[in-house]
């Protein structure tokens, strides 16, 4: 399929052949080679170095479908595009100069003029890619020019930049939002290719600025700042937080929270007791038990531990005399996960989310989501897809505007490379 439609239909076999043709050109040609090809093919609709495939475009372009396929066909051969750039850092500025492409569509015919033909070829096709330039696979192409622009730098969540252009710094955000309904396979393994690179970048950046500032510390137990800052090289904070809030968010991911447990023991002991249950509804009991634990205790008195036991009551009521299976553990995950952030795309409402944060801070409404995820490793992509929703609900707000969003996806972005990532950072624990 191709984001959404059906992959088989009057074109399809026109269609394969272009994407076939784009293939073969990017691994052979440069960037702005390609450009100028798609320019040619796509703007101009003319003056095509092999002439022979514009009357294959020409059957897509005057198809009876063109209005509702268009743009997923060209998005594709956008992508395939991009695809390819995306893994050297030295072809990002193409993905940039692509989406720029679009935008540049002339509305006069001089070319088709002179020739004396093309002209409802190239009439059809400039309204087909205006379109596409209105269409949510364009706002996604645009997304990836953020991705790859590396000349904005952001240092403080206070700035005034619209959110977007943060988006670099979540990689667990990568597959839903830079993404439509159902991606090629090049697309899915490209930008998971990138994710994982830049992933692995922050937790390298986030080692090294832990272990300089651990080292700084025990130097200046026995020498001066001017010493200390003259054996030592300064290395920048990676995050958006402040040496403070990045000192407290390391020792709330790494330290003991409940009960002398760090969040990984507590969801071990949930496994390895809270599992043996005897059926479902004595699970949702002991489950609301490992949550609430997480929560403020007097914000939880006034309404939010009764709502949240009410909720968990009333999921798969049919199955409480059931034993607790992979199957109800992943649906009850799923429902906690939509309550607690968000339930609907079309709809994205997240009071609870945002009464959680307002009430008693980021970092434990983070570990009660975490919580929920370490005790099944699958929701953890239906926590990105939330988070993802809610970074395309604010994404052209301003940073400072929603500061409390911004401070939630840099302690999650710790939270997660603390639990998910490569990274080892427990000589930091002796400091929590």
């Amino acid at each position: 399929m191709i984001d959404g439609k059906l992959d088989y239909h009057d074109c399809y076999p026109e269609e394969q052949l272009i994407y076939q043709h784009l293939l073969n050109l990017v691994g052979k040609e440069s960037p702005n080679q390609i450009l100028d090809r798609i320019r040619a093919l796509f703007i101009e609709a003319a003056n095509y170095p092999e002439p022979e495939i514009l009357p294959i475009l020409d059957k897509i372009i005057l198809s009876k479908t063109a209005n509702d396929n268009f743009k997923f066909f060209l998005n594709k051969c956008c992508h395939l595009l991009v695809s390819h750039w995306l893994i050297n850092p030295l072809l990002h500025s193409a993905i940039t100069d692509l989406a720029s492409l679009f935008k540049s569509i002339p509305n006069n015919f001089t070319y088709a003029t002179k020739i004396n033909m093309r002209s409802r070829e190239i009439s059809r096709l400039r309204e087909l890619v205006k379109l596409f330039v209105n269409s949510e696979q364009y706002l996604i192409l645009q997304r990836f020019t953020h991705l790859v622009n590396n000349t904005v730098v952001v240092t403080k969540r206070t700035d005034e930049q619209p959110l977007i252009i943060l988006i670099r710094r979540y990689p667990y955000l990568y597959q839903h939002y830079l993404t439509t309904a159902n991606p090629t396979t090049e697309q899915k393994e490209a930008l998971k290719h990138f994710q994982l690179k830049v992933q692995k970048k922050f937790e390298i950046d986030l080692l090294q600025y832990v272990t300089y500032k651990v080292r700084r510390i025990n130097l200046l137990k026995n020498t001066s700042t001017t010493e200390a800052n003259r054996i030592l090289r300064p290395v920048n904070n990676p995050t958006l937080l402040t040496d403070s809030e990045l000192y407290t968010t390391l020792k709330h991911f790494l330290g003991k929270v409940e009960h002398g447990n760090t969040y990984h023991e507590l969801a071990q002991q949930f496994i390895n007791y809270g599992g043996k249950t005897k059926n479902f509804g004595s699970f949702k009991e002991d489950l609301y038990k490992y949550l609430i634990s997480s929560v403020d205790e007097s914000y939880g008195k006034k309404q939010f531990n009764q709502k949240l036991y009410k909720y968990l009551q009333n999921i798969s009521t049919q199955a409480n005399e059931q034993k607790v299976n992979d199957v109800l553990l992943m649906k009850t995950c799923c429902d906690l996960l939509n309550f607690l952030v968000i339930n609907h795309k079309s709809s994205p409402q997240h009071f609870i989310f945002l009464d959680l944060i307002n009430n008693q801070g980021a970092l434990p409404t983070i570990g009660l989501l975490l919580k929920i995820v370490l005790i099944c490793h699958k929701v953890k992509p239906l926590l990105e897809k939330k988070l993802a929703i809610l970074f395309n609900h604010y994404e052209n707000s301003t940073t400072n505007s929603i500061g409390w969003l911004v401070e939630t996806l840099e302690q999650l972005n710790i939270a997660f490379s603390i639990n998910f990532g490569e990274i080892d950072l427990s000589f930091f624990k002796r400091f929590c």
